[in-house]
């Protein structure tokens, strides 16, 4: 059995379907490339496929990890030239490497995810500083997050590994996050930018890395 670790984009076109219906992209696109999948055993056998953190709705990237499991071996770039073919718009392939086929899941590496989130804001650059520096320097921060009639309470602050300011000028603001995405939870821009004090919804969230165990898989910032 070979297994095959892609590295793709989500752009805007398909920022806004489920994880869910990426998986079925995924498995359509398969299917139409006719490439010798490993498939699961059971009534209703199917790819075996592995992300390694589901991307939330909304939300682009140019670093999705994906493994596959063939049955027999073939070249990384047949692959992916394959298989892009059968791609919609805002799917791209940038690298396919092998990985070892007893390594453990995908998911259960990863450790942290990357982002540049922007915002509307009219904040000094300073007041921004300052105000990331303050979050920085809790060691606790409590928080609660309302889905339906859930109520979630817990420690914001220890979701976050890192957050910088890249720029914040003409209106808007540009920050970098490096947010947990493991078996302590994980974190999320948007409630990170409202506990550094602004208002409303990031214009854009784009995730830029995966950052996994023994593996740094991100963009330098």
């Amino acid at each position: 059995m070979q297994r095959l670790r892609l590295t793709f984009s989500r752009g805007r076109e398909v920022r806004y379907i489920s994880h869910l219906d990426l998986m079925r992209l995924w498995q359509r696109a398969f299917r139409r490339a006719d490439l010798p999948l490993t498939y699961s055993h059971g009534f209703s056998p199917h790819p075996k496929l592995s992300l390694a953190a589901p991307l939330a709705i909304g939300v682009t990237s140019s670093a999705e990890l994906m493994d596959v499991y063939l049955n027999r071996r073939i070249s990384p770039y047949f692959f992916v030239k394959t298989i892009s073919k059968q791609l919609p718009p805002g799917i791209d392939i940038s690298e396919a490497v092998e990985v070892g086929a007893g390594m453990p899941s995908l998911q259960s590496q990863v450790l942290h995810a990357e982002y540049q989130v922007v915002i509307e804001s009219d904040r000094a650059p300073g007041d921004v500083a300052a105000a990331v520096r303050d979050f920085l320097d809790k060691e606790t921060l409590p928080w609660q997050h309302s889905r339906d009639t859930e109520v979630r309470r817990y420690d914001l602050r220890a979701l976050v590994d890192d957050v910088w300011l890249i720029d914040c000028s003409s209106g808007r603001c540009i920050l970098g996050m490096r947010l947990y995405c493991d078996k302590r939870g994980t974190g999320r821009p948007e409630q990170v930018l409202s506990a550094l004090g602004f208002e409303g919804y990031p214009e854009t969230i784009h995730r830029t890395g995966l950052v996994l165990a023994g593996n740094r898989q991100s963009e330098d910032r």
